[in-house]
């Protein structure tokens, strides 16, 4: 069996090479999901996450022994864990990109059309290559499409050097305005001239240096967890399926908006050319108290049907007093026999958060952890 430390820490394995991928806002960090699967399950369990984000979660379970199944609404999470559960075959990705960077004259026209955000922070060969992306990668359908895609999706915005565009935050798309105003002002109005290929190649290599990922059987569902939770619950009665851990951490009331913050990658996904704010039920920021609990209650009330009595639940919250007294609330009303333990996760001055990488100094309450067991 692989030490943990040998995943979390550096590249000398397969596992640690996929284990970290995909940049996501407010996301698990790597060594914390493998701790508490680990603490909190054997081999052999089936564990659940109704919210998985990247699937770090899922992952790690995966990757211990443990047959793990995720659920995920944005396509973007989904398709990083999605890939690093089971990526394509390393030729047939190559060939793939060669097949689509082949198809990159038909844009000629379609990007001079674009708006001014795409023309600095991408130069015209990438461009083209995106677009190419965009309108020929199956990545629903196709594994070889989904992973070029999910790799291509971690280096769409990044440091100038380090990915395809002008200089962009890693984790989070910026506003279209934001980054042409800042561009402008950091004399940073041509973006930088690179063949798409060479860079997308040079990652792939890297990442399939130490192979693929020994993973037991595990998968993330695209979709709604309200929706697919009810579909989940009949085949595991069906199939007298029942899951020991219940790991996750449900989206904080009014805080983030997943899909604002990924609208750059939901673009090539097939997304709206600009940022706009999501109505979709369950997409956006929550903003409607009534809502939040309704969407917490129905995931935690269908996941209780398919946990063991003897199960355990490791529930990671925002600390602010609406998000962390809901939670609690529905939580013990479905898993009333379980015994609770709130672990207090508070920031120090010196913690470094994705908040503040993005300029909000004002110290944050944390998060806090409800772990509950029978």
């Amino acid at each position: 069996m692989i030490e943990i430390k040998d995943i979390v820490k550096g590249f000398k394995t397969a596992e640690s090479r996929w284990a970290r991928f995909g940049p996501y806002y407010a996301m698990f960090p790597v060594d914390f999901a493998f701790d508490v699967v680990k603490k909190y399950s054997n081999e052999g369990d089936y564990i659940l996450d109704p919210f998985a984000g990247r699937c770090s979660s899922i992952y790690a379970g995966g990757v211990l022994g443990r047959h793990s199944l995720g659920i995920e609404i944005n396509p973007v999470g989904w398709l990083y864990g999605n890939v690093k559960l089971n990526p394509a075959d390393k030729e047939e990705v190559v060939d793939r990109l060669f097949e689509i960077y082949g198809k990159r004259n038909y844009y000629n026209r379609a990007i001079q059309r674009m708006p001014e955000f795409y023309r600095i922070c991408y130069c015209d060969e990438v461009l083209k290559f995106l677009l190419s992306a965009r309108k020929n990668l199956d990545w629903k359908n196709s594994n070889v499409d989904a992973t070029l895609m999910s790799i291509i999706l971690v280096y769409l915005h990044a440091k100038i050097g380090e990915g395809l565009s002008n200089q962009m935050r890693m984790t989070k798309s910026m506003g279209m305005n934001y980054s042409v105003e800042w561009w402008k002002e950091n004399g940073l109005m041509n973006p930088p001239e690179l063949n798409p290929v060479e860079l997308i190649l040079n990652k792939i290599e890297w990442r399939y240096k130490k192979g693929i990922p020994k993973v037991t059987e595990s998968a993330v569902v695209f979709g709604d967890s309200t929706i697919e939770l009810e579909k989940i619950v009949e085949r595991s009665i069906h199939n007298d399926i029942k899951f020991s851990l219940l790991f996750t951490s449900p989206p904080y009331y009014s805080i983030t908006d997943y899909h604002a913050d990924q609208w750059l990658r939901l673009w090539i996904l097939g997304g709206s050319e600009t940022p706009k704010t999501i109505t979709e039920k369950h997409k956006g920021r929550f903003v409607d108290k009534e809502r939040y609990y309704n969407l917490l209650d129905n995931v935690f009330g269908l996941s209780s049907k398919m946990m063991e009595k003897k199960s355990n639940i490791y529930v990671r919250t925002d600390k602010r007093k609406f998000t962390f007294d809901t939670t609690i609330e529905i939580l013990k009303k479905h898993y009333p026999n379980h015994k609770i333990m709130v672990v207090n996760k508070p920031l120090k001055l010196n913690t470094k958060t994705q908040t503040k990488l993005f300029g909000d100094k004002t110290m944050k309450p944390g998060e806090v952890d409800i772990i509950m067991s029978n």
